[in-house]
């Protein structure tokens, strides 16, 4: 469950939010709502607009990448609920970003980073802090097993 709600909300808005741009927008316009800044930018390539034209290829990666997050959750992942929720924003987000490769051969990117040097979408935030979540997991671990060490305590 906590794996499953992430991964379908993150999928859900997602879409949704890309569908409201790419029928609110034009590619490249821009509005403001207060501080924050959308403009429609689509991207047929990966990251950073690194290798356009390889949407497709990308989206085979991306439904490799959730089959992986799949496995990995079933046969090896501790079964935290901090876990289970990163991987869900992972696999949400990678598969909000391989369904537009497929179904439009490009990604439908509006978030403008503050820098004003990128644009996301919700699907990248999303793998951002399925990223963040597995990281701090690592962190918490670690410090458990530490502390427990330094107590002379065996902690599972």
């Amino acid at each position: 469950m906590f794996f499953y709600i992430p991964a379908l909300f993150t999928l859900l808005a997602d879409q949704l939010t890309k569908y409201i741009v790419r029928s609110s927008l034009a590619v490249g316009e821009t509005v403001y709502l207060d501080k924050l800044q959308l403009t429609h930018y689509e991207n047929a390539g990966m990251a950073f607009s690194l290798f356009q034209g390889y949407a497709r290829l990308f989206a085979v990666a991306a439904i490799l990448f959730v089959a992986g997050v799949l496995y990995y959750r079933k046969h090896e992942a501790p079964k935290s609920i901090l876990v289970n929720v990163a991987l869900g924003f992972l696999a949400g987000g990678a598969s909000g970003n391989a369904l537009d490769r497929i179904l439009f051969g490009k990604v439908t990117d509006f978030l403008v980073s503050r820098s004003g040097k990128g644009i996301l979408n919700l699907a990248d935030h999303a793998i951002n802090a399925g990223i963040v979540l597995l990281l701090l997991h690592v962190l918490i671990s670690f410090a458990v097993q530490k502390w427990g060490r330094r107590n002379n305590r065996m902690v599972p």
